[in-house]
């Protein structure tokens, strides 16, 4: 009997040791596919587009800000004062050409003076004429030895006085007769008035300014360059200049500043501009001047991720996972961007999802949809 339970337990023992490692291993075997698919996931961070780095044809150009300015703003002002306008010719917009009469001062006064000047001078012209009269007399006396060396010294004295006195009654005419020229304000050059301070009535001021001529109508672009470009550049370069509307104009490099400006180290660069109505002074315009032509690398706007003030794009191991990699970025093309250093060859580049990933990074590269 004693055998019989002995027998019964070991069997049962081995039973339930038999059933214990079953389980044990289903357990296993469980936690096992669970790390698996834990890793999978872990692994498969996200799936990305990626483009081929490509060598292309590049046009270069440098980019800059800048805005419209008058060739030469002329300020129209009178070089008389004191007297009252009496006439106003023109307004703001209006053409004009050289010598047009812009403004009229009042000429009462000034015509008034000359006429006093006028009667000084006819006067001293007699008193010339009566010492020249004596002076002849005198020299016909001295010869016979009927007047003194000192009387013909006084005669000759008196008439070289009478001739100054004419001279200088001319002169006063001369310059009365001046000012009453400048009561006409005229305009010194062809252009287009683009401001009038003045009004009928008011007293003028010499120098003041009564009006802004346009010389020529001509107006220029002037846009601030970094001073590490300014070598690039030369008169007669072609601009291409852009309005804030996106109106494209285009103009040619007149000069290029001598001088740095010592706050921001940039020069300034004067694009002449075609005549055309939609360009004011003031206006904002972007301009770009080509510099050259070559090979280069370009990569899509949405491949560059900033951080830290440097740019990086993420390049697709064979593996599948993206190293992170430095770039030094140049001109922006349309919806490209050139890269100057950082990566050469066959890259293959990380275009959507690089703003979500991190180097060693294990991606699965996908096409675009529509591609």
């Amino acid at each position: 009997m004693k055998n019989a339970i002995s027998a019964a337990t070991v069997l049962g023992l081995a039973g339930a040791l038999a059933s214990a490692l079953v389980g044990c291993s289903a357990r296993d075997g469980d936690a096992a596919q669970a790390s698996g698919s834990a890793n999978n996931a872990r692994e498969a961070v996200m799936t990305v587009t990626a483009t081929p780095l490509a060598r292309v044809e590049l046009t270069r150009t440098i980019s800059m800000n800048g805005s419209v300015f008058a060739w030469q703003d002329v300020i129209i002002a009178p070089e008389v004062g004191g007297y009252r306008v009496a006439e106003v010719f023109v307004d703001v917009g209006d053409h004009v050409k050289r010598g047009q009469q812009l403004v009229a001062l009042s000429r009462a006064l000034l015509e008034a003076e000359v006429a006093t000047k006028q009667a000084i001078l006819n006067q001293r012209q007699a008193e010339l004429v009566n010492a020249k009269a004596a002076l002849q007399r005198g020299q016909s006396l001295e010869a016979m030895n009927v007047l003194s060396a000192a009387d013909l010294d006084r005669l000759t004295a008196d008439e070289l006085a009478s001739r100054s006195g004419v001279e200088s009654a001319r002169a006063d005419l001369d310059t009365s007769q001046l000012r009453l020229k400048f009561t006409s304000v005229t305009a010194p050059d062809d252009g287009i008035i683009t401001s009038r301070t003045v009004t009928v009535g008011q007293i003028a001021q010499a120098g003041n300014e009564m009006l802004r001529l346009l010389r020529n109508g001509r107006i220029e672009w002037r846009g601030e360059v970094p001073e590490t470009r300014l070598v690039e550049l030369s008169p007669g370069q072609p601009v291409t200049v852009t309005t804030a509307d996106g109106t494209k104009f285009s103009g040619t490099i007149r000069v290029v500043s001598p001088t740095i400006a010592s706050g921001n180290r940039t020069g300034l660069v004067y694009v002449d501009l075609p005549s055309d109505e939609r360009l004011r002074p003031g206006m904002f315009a972007r301009g770009e001047i080509e510099i050259g032509h070559g090979p280069g690398y370009t990569v899509p706007l949405e491949s560059v991720v900033s951080t830290d003030g440097y740019s990086y794009v993420f390049v697709v191991r064979a593996d599948n996972t993206v190293a992170r990699q430095r770039i030094e970025t140049g001109a922006v093309y349309v919806g490209a961007i050139e890269v100057m250093s950082g990566i050469e060859g066959d890259e293959l580049i990380v275009n959507k999802g690089a703003g979500f990933l991190k180097d060693g990074d294990l991606v699965s590269v996908g096409t675009e949809s529509g591609s």
